[in-house]
């Protein structure tokens, strides 16, 4: 009896998890508002790939993830209105994914990201802005029975709150001050 009350419990576990849907990979930051301190820069180009090897640490993605972290990068500097149009400085914005921390199990799951955030003034080579953001995705176990769910939203998470750090620190970044100085004209 002990058996067969156990394969019940199991069975409807298993369809109570079978019926939860796995979000897709979205790092789209919700909250994004046009910043107080624009940028008297045009952004000219915008890359998003993986760090080199000797910059990594642990990277647990595959090619699917700088597209999908550009995009969302893009949306948030749009929406923002970081950067202006048609000015005479005109900027690359490079992003190198260094850390993508996956959880591997638990209640709680906790995604730990990192990426290295350059930009350079295209005239001179001035490196106006270099940091690496490193923040995390925490998904509480009540958000979904299945762990697959909670692993893909801390993702989510993970990259959303990247994005948003960047956006908060280069706010506060003074172009006129670089961080080195490239080719003087």
């Amino acid at each position: 009896m002990k058996g067969l009350n156990l394969f019940i419990v199991v069975i409807c576990i298993g369809l109570i998890a079978g019926c939860t849907t796995i979000p897709p990979l979205d790092f789209t930051v919700q909250e994004v508002g046009m910043v107080s301190n624009r940028k008297n820069a045009e952004l000219k180009s915008l890359t998003v790939g993986f760090a080199p090897q000797s910059q990594q640490k642990i990277v647990e993605a595959n090619a699917m993830i700088p597209p999908i972290w550009k995009e969302a990068l893009q949306d948030a500097l749009n929406r923002s209105l970081l950067f202006r149009d048609d000015m005479s400085m005109k900027v690359n914005l490079s992003v190198r994914i260094m850390k993508l921390d996956l959880p591997s199990a638990g209640a709680s799951m906790t995604t730990r990201t990192g990426a290295i955030y350059e930009i350079v003034d295209r005239s001179n080579g001035d490196l106006l802005f270099s940091e690496v953001i490193e923040s995390d995705g925490v998904v509480p176990f009540d958000y979904a029975f299945a762990g697959v769910v909670r692993a893909v939203e801390s993702r989510n998470r993970a990259v959303r709150n990247n994005i948003a750090d960047f956006i908060g620190r280069l706010e506060q970044t003074d172009f006129s001050k670089p961080r080195f100085k490239g080719l003087n004209e």
